[in-house]
């Protein structure tokens, strides 16, 4: 059951079976149905979400009902919104499952103690978000800098998987393109 969270977690620290079984003791299980949601605006984030199984996808709507993909998370990833978590404000986005999904929760008290009990979590944690850090800085300058067909490549050589398991309107919501110009940069991609 907890298999790939210990693989995630082994990547960064060493545990012993002690500290596996505690931070295992503190793990929520959570099933989302497909189009179920784990936050929406306004809610605060109280968890911090590892992706189990499944697809999950975090974004905004503007003014005019437009949807804004902010990232994508599946097996293996670390997803919420840091901002609330962190603070205790409310949440501008919205988390749903683009798959029927599996989630495992910590909730924040555990999560502080979490690094008290066993300081080697505060080194994961910070690594972790040191990673995304540097991916949001990635993605945001390649989206002011890049024409959307380069986007697009960048999209699918480092995220291959995401092609198959994600509605293209999605992927182009995520690169800042409309669906009917990924459209049109995919179909002159297959002529080539």
């Amino acid at each position: 059951m907890f298999d790939l969270i210990l693989k995630n977690v082994a990547r960064h620290i060493t545990l012993t079976p002690e500290e596996t079984d505690y931070f295992t003791s503190l793990l929520k299980p959570r099933k989302l149905r497909r189009r179920q949601y784990l936050l929406q605006p306004g809610d605060i984030m109280r968890h911090e979400c590892f992706v189990n199984s499944g697809c999950l996808r975090c974004y905004l709507v503007d003014d005019k009902g437009q949807e804004h993909v902010v990232h994508f998370a599946i097996e293996e990833w670390w997803t919420g919104d840091m901002y609330s978590f962190l603070t205790g404000q409310p949440s501008a986005y919205y988390i749903d499952a683009l798959e029927d999904s599996e989630v495992f929760l910590i909730d924040k008290p555990q999560f502080e103690q979490l690094f008290i009990d066993i300081p080697k979590f505060d080194r994961f944690f910070r690594r972790l978000l040191q990673n995304a850090y540097v991916a949001m800085q990635h993605r945001i300058s390649q989206n002011l800098t890049l024409p959307a067909r380069e986007r697009y490549l960048n999209f699918i050589q480092q995220y291959p998987q995401f092609e198959q398991r994600i509605p293209l309107r999605q992927i182009a919501s995520y690169l800042g393109i409309a669906p009917e110009s990924l459209s049109r940069i995919r179909k002159q991609m297959m002529r080539r």
